[in-house]
């Protein structure tokens, strides 16, 4: 089974660190019909939360994320990739780009049904750009 690997524009928002808003966010997306593939929510400080998520398509989707605040993530240039799983591939694919002296911004992967599906991100487009061709390189070896 082959990877894909592709770039994805990610959303964000600091919401209040209170029940309900993060559901607000995402009710809002759903009624628009969003079909989001991620969502990190994370706790920023006692009185903030921060939630990323993609991808966002169509203007009714696009107009009720500006709605909620949503805007593109800016600094975090993401790659999407998604193929089977096997141990020890994150270590693979994290080495392999710090070793072309390439810096993580974030990553977050899991695995179902052995596959995997890891976002990576970085801080500026030209970056992605590299670590899109080295990731392809070590993916295509492993």
């Amino acid at each position: 089974m082959a990877y894909s690997i592709k770039a994805v524009e990610a959303y964000a928002t600091d919401l209040m660190n209170r029940p309900g808003m993060l559901a607000r966010v995402l009710e809002a997306l759903t009624n628009a019909g969003a079909n989001l593939e991620f969502v990190i929510a994370r706790r920023v400080s006692q009185n903030t939360s921060r939630v990323f998520l993609a991808p966002l398509k169509g203007a009714k989707v696009l107009r009720a994320a500006k709605d909620v605040g949503l805007q593109k993530a800016e600094g975090m240039h993401a790659l999407r990739i998604e193929g089977p799983d096997r141990p020890g591939l994150g270590a693979h694919l994290t080495r392999g780009l710090a070793s072309a002296g390439l810096n993580i911004r974030g990553l977050s992967a899991a695995s179902i049904s052995r596959r995997n599906v890891c976002y990576i991100a970085f801080a500026t487009a030209t970056e992605m750009g590299q670590a899109q061709k080295i990731l392809k390189k070590l993916l295509s070896k492993k």
